[in-house]
């Protein structure tokens, strides 16, 4: 039975920004759209008449308008969007900054806090942008970060795009093996960096990273250091400025580089968890037009609001959060762990900010969780008004925590899609309710759908997510990869002509939400039963002894058997009384198919640089193959005891 969680009043549902380019739409279309699952199945079968009038909603500014909206829909890959145009990202997303009011608003984990004026960042994009020329970067050239969630770290970004470099960025809390492995494939000319950052209380130095990156990426000819949380003296290393003194004063007739629509505007990494992270190259056009139509229609982002989104520049969502300028919102900031000294503390910030969109992860919502933590009893969060949730399936005690220890009436906005197209497959949106378990809709333009093993369209049953016909965001190619060959196979060799995304999901028939089982490479198969990995999580982890879990399959004489690894809440074990509990568990909510073979106790689970549990790695492990790349999990040390359990789990 689907639980309704959240059902919008009729001022909310006609009020939103949906429902005015709905309006919008009507009115130069002579349709006559009132649900959103019209407007959906129009934005699929009329899909440059969709794209065309998103352009002209947003007002998108150019200096030349296109020729064709999309050259070829059945080209895929390989369709060129908005054909003619010229424009800036930058500038798009700077239009707002020309008048009063705060663009960005920064916290730091030690309590620091400053406000940057719109006209501020501005100004200094412009004066970055001017210091870049002066040093003869070039459209087409690549600038780097490697950065904290910082102002800076917009500024670099919007900067770079305003004279049409290509920008990609990691965090400063990565190593440098793995910094070099994702910015150095790229040949950036630019390192723009800081010079430490401050993570649970503590300061951390970037000197030794910084110098190490620099002395492995030939290409740089500059590093940029910002002052934020380091006393080192960056003078050893070659070619350093320190921020304050590299910026130029912008001319008056500062002009933003007007490119082509498919300029390459981002490169964006992989987790790499198999080898070196995959370099996806994404437009100026083909980018902004996605992230506005996700953050203005499909999260209600406008002038007024203010956004603030757990996140770091390695993670895609930091470039989705940045966009939110370009709705005229306010950005709230914050770099440093959330939950220190204690949980409270991001939910003060949230208060004291009066932020009214929150953007989290389901890991974190599951801390809280185990914490036995209730924002509402911590924190005023009478000015929020929506969540986006994102980076792991939720479980169904999360779905009905967020509405019972955060708040009853608001948008609690489920998302997923990935890094790969800088944006969303499911999402919702104000104008219909909120359903547990499920992201509310797919997202408009873009006709996803659920394939069996044949490719033929299902639904309430777990099949593979695929997008049938190309969208704007969607990699223009893969840096360094001039036939496409790595391009293509990543993405179109199971279903031809067919983006397939990697991920098993259900695509519910009567609400059209999704629901999210795992990667399609973490799918168990035990007996040839397909079983994914979030149906195992979303019981064992509700459970009160249990702080995380991890399921793989391990193949075993022809066949493929579950083994579950539990990392226990402190005080716990795993004793044969909670073994018991966590299999009559999965047998009673989930299926006996569901119960694992081995049940263990893990000191640690595997996560990625986003944190984002890395089930390949001990899949890879249990079956005798080699992990890929161990730079790109958090924590690599952590593989050491899966790899000293094999030989009890070979018996």
């Amino acid at each position: 039975m689907q639980k309704v969680l959240w059902t919008p009043s009729d001022e909310v549902k006609n009020g939103c920004r949906m429902a005015d380019f709905m309006r919008f739409v009507n009115a130069r279309r002579g349709t006559d759209f009132h649900e959103y699952k019209e407007l959906y199945q129009w934005s699929v079968t009329e899909i440059p008449a969709f794209w065309d009038e998103l352009w002209h909603y947003f007002d998108i500014v150019c200096a030349r308008p296109y020729d064709a909206v999309v050259d070829d829909l059945n080209r895929f890959p390989g369709a060129k969007w908005f054909v003619g145009a010229k424009l800036n990202y930058a500038e798009n997303i700077l239009r707002y900054c020309d008048r009063e009011g705060t663009a960005v608003t920064f916290r730091g984990e030690d309590f620091e806090r400053r406000e940057m004026t719109r006209r501020e960042l501005l100004r200094q994009v412009k004066d970055m942008a001017a210091a870049f020329r002066k040093e003869g970067v070039r459209p087409g050239d690549a600038v780097a970060g490697y950065m904290p969630n910082l102002p800076e770290t917009i500024i670099a970004m919007l900067a770079a795009a305003s004279v049409g470099a290509v920008w990609c960025s990691c965090a400063t809390d990565i190593g440098a093996i793995a910094a070099t492995d994702r910015v150095g494939q790229v040949k950036p000319k630019i390192l723009v960096t800081a010079d430490g950052y401050r993570y649970k209380g503590k300061t951390f130095s970037t000197h030794d990273n910084v110098r190490e990156i620099a002395k492995n990426i030939p290409s740089l000819e500059r590093v940029v250091v910002v002052h934020y949380a380091g006393e080192d003296d960056f003078s050893d290393i070659p070619d350093t400025v320190r921020y304050e003194d590299y910026l130029v004063p912008a001319p008056a007739d500062f002009a933003f580089e007007q490119v082509e629509a498919s300029h390459p505007l981002v490169v964006m990494f992989s987790s790499g968890t198999t080898g070196k992270p995959k370099c996806m190259v994404q437009s100026h056009a083909g980018i902004l037009m996605n992230q506005l139509k996700e953050l203005i229609l499909h999260c209600n982002i406008q002038e007024g609001s203010k956004l603030l989104y757990i996140t770091t520049c390695s993670w895609m969502m930091w470039n989705w959060m940045a966009a939110a300028l370009g709705a005229g919102a306010e950005l709230v900031l914050y770099d440093g762990n959330p939950s220190y000294p204690d949980d409270a503390a991001i939910w003060k910030v949230l208060e004291e900010e009066k932020v009214t969109d929150f953007g989290l992860s389901a890991s974190y919502i599951h801390m809280l969780i185990a914490h036995g933590f209730s924002p509402k009893e911590h924190a005023d969060l009478s000015a929020l008004r929506a969540i986006s949730q994102t980076g792991s399936a939720l479980s169904d005690a999360g779905w009905e925590f967020v509405y019972r220890e955060i708040k009853k009436d608001y948008h609690f906005n489920s998302i997923a899609g990935g890094t790969d197209i800088n944006g969303c497959f499911g999402i919702g949106n104000m104008m219909i309710p909120v359903v547990a378990g499920e992201l509310s809709a797919l997202g408009l333009g873009e006709k996803v759908e659920c394939y069996d093993d044949d490719g033929h369209p299902i639904r309430d049953r777990e099949g593979e997510l695929v997008c049938e016909k190309p969208i704007p965001s969607m990699p223009i190619c893969f840096w360094d990869d001039p036939d496409g060959q790595r391009y293509f196979n990543a993405y179109f060799t199971v279903y031809p002509g067919v983006w397939r995304h990697g991920d098993y999901v259900i695509l519910h028939g009567n609400t059209g939400g999704l629901t999210f089982c795992g990667r399609s490479d973490s799918i168990l198969k035990p007996s040839g039963v397909r079983i994914g990995t979030a149906e195992i999580y979303n019981q064992v982890n509700s459970l009160p002894e249990v702080e995380d879990s991890l399921a793989v399959g391990q193949n075993i004489a022809g066949d493929q058997r579950i083994v579950l690894f539990v990392k226990c809440q402190p005080g716990c074990k795993l004793d044969d009384a909670l073994v018991r509990k966590i299999k009559t568990t999965l047998r009673t909510k989930a299926s006996p198919r569901h119960v694992p073979a081995v049940i263990l106790e893990t000191p640690e689970i595997p996560t990625t640089l986003n944190g984002k549990k890395v089930e390949s790695s001990v899949t890879a492990i249990l079956n005798g193959r080699p992990v890929g790349n161990r730079d790109a999990l958090s924590n690599p040390e952590s593989l050491k005891f899966y790899e000293d359990i094999l030989p009890q789990l070979k018996a």
